[in-house]
């Protein structure tokens, strides 16, 4: 059905991903806030409270619970927050090499409630 304008068309589709999109990397930008001031806490110890498996293991449970509520693919949530996770652990080890230097941690408060915002993990 080619000229369609309804739900099925494309070019709408591709709005609303892309709308989407937007909304996700900002949410992403918070929680990154979020990562740089755990990080900071974080120095002088060791990779271990980076890396914090446990922690990560708790995200995943959660995430995928609230995955389920929102009738979504704990699968997919999974494998988006492992990915998400690990970019974050990475980010924080090289602050911890002294390879990066974390700018927005100490210069603004993220735009979240830090009791509801998940760790760097």
């Amino acid at each position: 059905m080619t000229g369609s304008t309804g739900p099925h068309d494309m070019t709408g589709i591709r709005a609303a991903i892309n709308a989407l999109d937007a909304q996700i990397v900002a949410l992403i930008g918070q929680r990154q806030r979020w990562v740089e001031r755990a990080a900071v806490a974080k120095r002088g110890q060791d990779q271990g409270a980076v890396r914090a498996p446990a922690r990560v293991d708790q995200v995943i449970s959660k995430v995928r619970g609230l995955a389920e509520s929102a009738d979504a693919s704990p699968d997919v949530v999974e494998a988006t927050y492992r990915a998400m996770i690990g970019a974050f652990i990475d980010l924080e080890l090289r602050e911890h090499a002294g390879e990066a230097t974390l700018g927005s941690a100490s210069a603004a408060a993220p735009n979240s409630d830090p009791d509801r915002a998940p760790a760097s993990a």
